[in-house]
């Protein structure tokens, strides 16, 4: 199976990927009450993305593809807000989210172009 860019299972195994990449930094958080509460709160979010991915591309529709893709858009945003805050609250040190930021950021950056792409199709139709 291919996905919206051309590439076999890419998506499905980078969304995958960064949701595990978030469990396992979730299980690494500090116990105290705020870490948990914001690690909750990503752990949510990060684990959304590929689930919206995967619900996208057996969508019946375009519309419904972009909708899907839209919602993890959302999840990616959401994600990246609670990673700002664990850093900027002093439970994480910058270092070690940065490379999962930038998975975060190349994410947003291709399902963007994804739902683009489907927009200018249905223009096109």
């Amino acid at each position: 199976m291919k996905d919206e860019l051309g590439k076999p299972e890419d998506l499905r195994t980078r969304t995958k990927q960064f949701a595990l990449r978030v469990i396992r930094l979730y299980s690494a958080l500090p116990k105290k009450t705020e870490a948990q509460v914001i690690g909750k709160q990503l752990l949510r979010s990060g684990t959304s993305v590929g689930a919206h991915y995967r619900e996208g591309i057996r969508s019946r529709s375009d519309a419904e593809f972009i909708s899907k893709i839209e919602g993890g858009l959302q999840e990616l945003e959401e994600s990246i807000y609670w990673m700002e805050l664990l850093v900027e609250s002093g439970i994480i040190k910058t270092e070690r989210l940065n490379e999962l930021m930038k998975e975060a950021d190349e994410l947003t950056a291709i399902l963007v172009t994804c739902v683009k792409n489907t927009k200018q199709r249905k223009i096109k139709k």
